[in-house]
């Protein structure tokens, strides 16, 4: 899935075994795509305020209490590498997509289309519920491979 829009930060989200290889994506130019990880090209969909927005949505938490569980929105990279950065997902984010029915998804898609930073950039309900989609589907086949969710942030 390419959800791509014009003039906007890159956040490609991958699976990789661990934190060590997912950093590792770091030395292959252009991210994760180039180097051949399961990946979901996105763009400003950041790995810290909207991602924690969605686990909100999607788990019933406050934004507050999702950016504050584990692995959400940490950065795994040096901020003196970077940019790109590498930052994980929480476990509880991917737990939420891997269990999330289609039904689910298009439901969810309508509130996060509504957030700030969706309605900034006229991002619609269609193609929200379609980035869900995506997401899911990645979740899941990491999940059945043991492997765990990453974003590689470009500026």
């Amino acid at each position: 899935m390419d959800a791509r829009i014009g003039g906007m930060t890159l956040c490609d989200y991958f699976s990789a075994a661990d934190d060590q290889a997912a950093v590792a994506v770091l030395q292959t130019p252009g991210g994760p795509g180039q180097a051949e990880f399961d990946v979901v090209f996105l763009k400003n969909i950041d790995p810290v305020v909207a991602i924690a927005q969605l686990e909100a949505i999607m788990t019933g938490c406050s934004h507050e209490e999702a950016s504050e569980r584990p692995r959400s929105g940490e950065l795994l990279s040096s901020e003196e590498d970077g940019p790109p950065f590498v930052v994980s997902l929480s476990d509880t984010l991917i737990d939420a997509l891997v269990t999330a029915t289609q039904d689910d998804l298009v439901r969810f898609a309508e509130p996060r289309s509504m957030t700030d930073e969706l309605r900034q950039i006229e991002i619609s309900v269609e193609v929200t519920a379609g980035v869900l989609k995506g997401l899911a589907g990645l979740a899941q086949r990491a999940r059945a491979s043991g492997q765990r969710l990453y974003c590689w942030w470009a500026l």
